[in-house]
């Protein structure tokens, strides 16, 4: 994912977060690393993404995600909701998950 998660572009990615889960993915791990700018619209994909995640058990994590995207979540306290990874090798592996990015 890159460039901007905003109004336009947020229902494009609602429907690829909801297809992997769909499709049997329960861990989304979303590459935050090319994003420049994420509105509320955005951030509002990414929780209802992570609820339906949990409520298979499974989760979603950010990664990378770029200082002006980073001040939004801690402004907004979202950095204490989502599960952020400083960069891919920072990134946990598990077995049996699926990723969507």
């Amino acid at each position: 994912m890159g460039g901007e998660v905003d109004l336009y572009t947020a229902p494009q990615l609602r429907n690829e977060l909801v297809d992997a889960l769909e499709d049997g993915a329960r861990r989304l791990v979303i590459d935050m690393s090319r994003v420049e700018f994420c509105d509320s619209t955005g951030i509002s994909v990414l929780l209802s993404a992570m609820k339906r995640s949990r409520d298979k058990d499974g989760d979603l994590e950010l990664v990378a995600p770029k200082p002006a995207v980073m001040k939004v979540l801690e402004v907004t306290g979202l950095d204490e909701v989502f599960v952020i990874h400083a960069d891919l090798d920072a990134l946990p592996v598990a077995a049996g998950t699926g990723n969507a990015s």
